[in-house]
Formats: C-alpha cells, sequence, structure tokens
C-alpha cells in the first residue's frame, strides 16, 4: 500500500477534502483517540498540565487532552502545531479549546525555551522523513524538529510520539534525531508483530524532576514488554582529554552531523571518510 507521505508533503495532502474526511471517518476518530490515550498513559502526568500537540491536525487529540478527568491528572491545557491550513481551518470550526499554529516542524518548534511540561505526537513525525526539496534533508528535518522539541520542555518534562515509519532505516532515524538532540528515549510497540501494531517514542528531558535514575529515561517504560531503549549519547572514539581528535574519523562524522543539524546536504560517510591520502610524487 502506497504512503502519501511518499509522494505528497502533508501540507498538500491534506487539503480541504482529507482534512474533512479525516476528521468524519468514525474509524480513524476511534484509533486517534486510542492512541491519545496511550500516550496519556506513557506520560503519566499527576496533575494539570501544559501540553504540546505537535501534527495537531483538527484537534481530535486536543478534545481528549481537554476532557482528561481530574482523577486522571486533567484537564490540560494545550497548544497544537499543525503545517496543514485546511486540518487547522477545520479545527477552529470545531471550535476546539487549544490554541493553533500553522508551522512545519521540520523548521522546528518555534517556543520559548521550557515552555510546556509534556508534548505528544500522533501520526505525524513519519513525515518528517522525507525531504520536500533537494536543499532539505530528512536528517535536517528531523534534527531541527528534535533540538526545538527538546529546548520546548522543561527539564524533566516528557514527550510520547506515536508514529508509522515505513522500515526499520526510518525508526532508527527518527529515534537517532531523538537522542542526538539530547532526549533520553524509550521505543514501545503494542500488539507486535500483528497488523495493529502501534510505535510509541517515549522521550524524557534530563532532570531530577521524575526521580527517575539519573532523571533521564521515564520510569513509566521500566518493566514493560516491548520496550528497547536507545541511548548512544557517549559513545565515539575520544582522546585520553575526553575530546575527539580534531581531523579524526569521529569528528568529521561529528561536523557532518552538525551540518545535517542545521539542513544541509553532506556526503554519505564511507570506509574512506577521514582516510589520509597517500604522498603523490
Amino acid at each position: 500500500m502506497s504512503r502519501p507521505e511518499d509522494t505528497l508533503s502533508a501540507d498538500v495532502h491534506y487539503d480541504d477534502v482529507e482534512a474533512r474526511k479525516y476528521t468524519t471517518s468514525s474509524r480513524i476518530k476511534n484509533i486517534q483517540a486510542s492512541m491519545t490515550e496511550r500516550a496519556l498513559e506513557l506520560l503519566d502526568l499527576k496533575s494539570p498540565s501544559f501540553i504540546l500537540d505537535v501534527g495537531c491536525g483538527s484537534g481530535l487529540s486536543g478534545e481528549i487532552l481537554s476532557q482528561t478527568p481530574e482523577d486522571e491528572g486533567g484537564p490540560h491545557v494545550w497548544v497544537g502545531m499543525d503545517i496543514s491550513a485546511s486540518m487547522l481551518d477545520v479545527a477552529l470550526q470545531r471550535d476546539v479549546e487549544g490554541d493553533l499554529l500553522l508551522a512545519d516542524i521540520g523548521q522546528g518548534v518555534p517556543f520559548r525555551a521550557g515552555s510546556f511540561d509534556a508534548a505528544i505526537s500522533i501520526s505525524a513525525i513519519q513525515w518528517l522523513c522525507n525531504a520536500e526539496s533537494s536543499e532539505t534533508s530528512p536528517a535536517g528535518r528531523l534534527s531541527r524538529f528534535f533540538n526545538g522539541l527538546y529546548a520546548s520542555l522543561k527539564r524533566g518534562g516528557r514527550a510520547v510520539c506515536q508514529f508509522y515509519p515505513k522500515n526499520d532505516v526510518q525508526k532508527q532515524m527518527i529515534t537517532s534525531a531523538a537522542v542526538k538532540a539530547g532526549f533520553g528515549a524509550g521505543l514501545l510497540e503494542d500488539d507486535p508483530e500483528t497488523k495493529n501494531m502501534k510505535l510509541y517514542l517515549v522521550l524524557t528531558v534530563g532532570g531530577s524532576a521524575t526521580g527517575t535514575k539519573g532523571g533521564d529515561i521515564t520510569g513509566v517504560v521500566d518493566g514493560m514488554d516491548g520496550v528497547d531503549v536507545h541511548d548512544h549519547r557517549r559513545k565515539g572514539t575520544k582522546t585520553g582529554k575526553g575530546e575527539i581528535k580534531k581531523g579524526s574519523k569521529a569528528w568529521i562524522i561529528a561536523k557532518k552531523e552538525q551540518m545535517e543539524r542545521k539542513g544541509k546536504i553532506v556526503k554519505a560517510t564511507s570506509k574512506f571518510t577521514g582516510r589520509k591520502r597517500r604522498i603523490q610524487f
């Protein structure tokens, strides 16, 4: 089955017709509600919180945030951002309670540092794996998003992103981008190895507010089946002084990643990267 993100950008795919179709489908609404409630469970919020809804669409997830009962930590106040003007127009017509922002998450998260207690994203971030022009790259878009999301969350804050990766390469690309931005990351699979499998990326911002080990990986995923924790930030070849040697392969790769985070296109890393050339006579 073809995936819309392989051929069109989200703002083009979700035009007026698709936005209304998406919002009025009882099947989609039930699935969206189920995934949002699961994301809230993983966030494990104990009191009303200020939440960012990434890829909020027509506000289906936001409605659940607004209606979360007190005994489950709600109700929550939320801000939604989405690239589709048609989706946001439907949200306005539905008179959702959250504030709405038209923005491309691949260009970053334009909020003051530490603004939000938590963030959710339902079926959105896989769109970042597709570059929309030769001047952008999936790596650059993912980097800008996760760096911006990390900055927008308070210390000890959490985010849960449900997404549909096309393959293991996309799954690793997304998880690695989150870790590089500074997040502690855990992958949780619901109904694994079935057609109803749902994947959740559970992210935490370092800090002692959560009371977890090192304040980095949320205790919500501890002991859960199907959870795979990724944290490669301390890997890499370093000198005795704790710094990567300038000109080494690790240094070159780090520079490439820095350029990718700025949205630049760089040459692929290979076995020849960092290898010294022989002197020519």
